[in-house]
């Protein structure tokens, strides 16, 4: 059971080092071209191209449960989940807080929720390839935090 836990919470985390890592040398790199309308939106849907991403961990996840449903990986239940835990608190974070897709949170104003705002808009103020400050949902750069 306790090697479930810390699989589950080491995922979690390491999740954040593969956020940073994809979108700086994935998103910003060989598959910008799904990624460049987060940028600089250049449709009317709701939905983007870069929704795709998600849909890329979603399947990684579901593969570690089922690896675990048919007893081929034990701990595939604790990785499912601590890709799926990952994922969902991106999702609130990032597409709901910070570009509220969802219209939550409006009024949140710690010093996190106001660093993490301001490094998001600095990595936004690039709307090109290159030059986009690349940091994870809980890496955010000490820079940011101001009261």
């Amino acid at each position: 059971m306790w090697l479930h836990i810390l699989v589950f919470f080491i995922t979690f985390f390491f999740m954040e080092f593969m956020a940073w890592f994809s979108h700086k040398y994935i998103m910003h790199g060989f598959l910008w071209s799904l990624h460049a309308d987060h940028h600089k939106k250049d449709h009317e849907s709701w939905f983007e191209r870069n929704d795709a991403f998600f849909i890329f961990y979603a399947v990684i996840s579901i593969g570690c449960f089922l690896l675990w449903q048919n007893n081929i990986l034990e701990i595939g239940l604790a990785l499912g989940l601590g890709i799926f835990a990952y994922g969902l608190a991106y999702f609130m974070v990032h597409d709901v807080f910070i570009h509220q897709r969802f219209k939550l949170f409006r009024n949140a104003n710690n010093v996190y929720s106001r660093a993490l705002r301001r490094a998001h808009k600095m990595h936004h103020k690039h709307v090109g390839k290159e030059d986009g400050e690349c940091f994870g949902m809980l890496m955010v750069p000490f820079k940011y935090f101001k009261k």
